[in-house]
């Protein structure tokens, strides 16, 4: 990885310069994607993660990693899809799992929680899952910037069966920076996260890119992880190569 990324560059006519403050693009992008209590969802779908998982690709990311597959979309959220309800999210959810025989469910391909409107969003849509099927297994993927910076929500998780995968983007401040375009000041959230879910005795567990880093590299993260008192096992993922996400982190300078 080329990790002295600092280069300040335009995306487009979102203006952004990286790295950016992700809770100011957060506070700018949730209007854009949420409407009352609606939010914009492009597709709801069948995906073979965790052994089958009913998925609802939301858009609008306070992140910009460069090797995100719905990048374009997190860039520049335009109102081209469905704005829906907790409810309809949740119909739509129940609907591909009794197709496929499913009993977990999640938010992907963006942010699930991008300030309070879209975290009660969240919520609600979770709550009416479990409400129709109450052994539904609800993963939470999060970048960990809002509940890091909001450890109050946390709470409100504790809704059965919900599961908390935290998704962190570098193993150390520089290569946060380098890979989610944030400034790296915010490197310590997604841990501070991690750690008041496992406070809470909410399942949540820390998952990594693992192919941007040395082995020494992910070991010496492992052990830091333990040593800031968050036990889970760290899973770590592997880059899928689609033409745009290696184009992007050619662009971003980044080698993997």
């Amino acid at each position: 990885m080329n990790s002295g990324f600092r280069a300040i560059f335009k995306e487009g006519a979102m203006d952004v310069e990286f790295p950016f403050d992700p809770l100011e693009r957060a506070a700018q992008i949730e209007p854009l994607v949420m409407q009352e209590e609606k939010r914009i969802y492009s597709r709801f779908r069948a995906s073979q993660y965790y052994g089958g998982i009913a998925t609802a690709d939301a858009v609008g990311c306070s992140f910009l990693c460069a090797y995100c597959w719905n990048y374009d979309r997190n860039l520049k959220p335009e109102p081209e899809d469905s704005f829906c309800t907790p409810q309809v999210v949740a119909v739509k959810l129940l609907n591909v799992a009794r197709t496929c025989s499913y009993n977990m469910y999640r938010v992907s391909g963006s942010e699930p929680l991008l300030g309070e409107r879209s975290f009660e969003h969240l919520v609600q849509v979770v709550k009416t899952l479990v409400r129709y099927r109450p052994n539904a297994i609800f993963i939470l993927e999060t970048n960990g910037l809002f509940l890091g910076s909001n450890p109050d929500f946390i709470q409100s998780l504790r809704i059965p069966n919900v599961r908390v995968r935290v998704c962190l983007k570098g193993v150390d401040e520089k290569s946060f920076e380098t890979i989610s375009g944030v400034k790296r000041e915010y490197f310590s959230y997604p841990l501070t996260a991690l750690i008041e879910l496992e406070k809470a005795g909410i399942t949540a567990w820390p998952a990594l890119m693992g192919d941007f880093y040395r082995e020494n590299d992910i070991m010496e993260f492992q052990l830091k992880l333990k040593t800031d008192h968050i036990s889970a096992d760290l899973e770590l993922e592997n880059l899928e190569a689609y033409p745009p996400v290696v184009g992007n982190l050619k662009k971003r300078k980044i080698e993997f």
